[in-house]
């Protein structure tokens, strides 16, 4: 039994979030982004959920993730099946939650080793 956690300093890990925005690996970002463990940020251009479109889930799917954690905003929101179906066709589940519970299930996916994409909605914000 293992009774010591693994560095994870190597990765792009979230170490704060609030409503404007969030860390990943105590840099600040306030706009919507996306995380892979191993690659660095990206800017998402989505400023607002009901914005979505197809084409942000067919720039996610490019990276081939085994699972994408949709972080929506204060509340939990659900997308339409059609805008996730380049996600579906390769089998890559696709979980919304709130973005708080989305930094935290993100950071615990990253911890297990497994390819997780953190696909966070920060509203209001576009990328410089």
């Amino acid at each position: 039994m293992k009774l010591h956690s693994d560095s994870t300093q190597q990765y792009q890990t979230v170490t704060g979030y609030d409503a404007s925005g969030v860390e990943i690996n105590a840099q600040r970002f306030n706009h919507s982004l996306l995380v892979m463990p191993e690659v660095p940020p990206r800017a998402w251009d989505v400023t607002r959920f009901e914005d979505l479109q197809p084409g942000h889930f067919e720039q996610i799917a490019a990276d081939a993730p085994d699972v994408v954690i949709l972080g929506t905003g204060e509340r939990q929101r659900f997308v339409h099946p059609r805008l996730i179906a380049s996600l579906s066709a390769r089998h890559t589940g696709v979980e919304s939650m709130d973005s708080q519970a989305a930094c935290r299930t993100y950071n615990v996916l990253m911890g297990e080793g497994r390819k997780v994409t953190l696909a966070l909605i920060i509203e209001g914000t576009a990328p410089a």
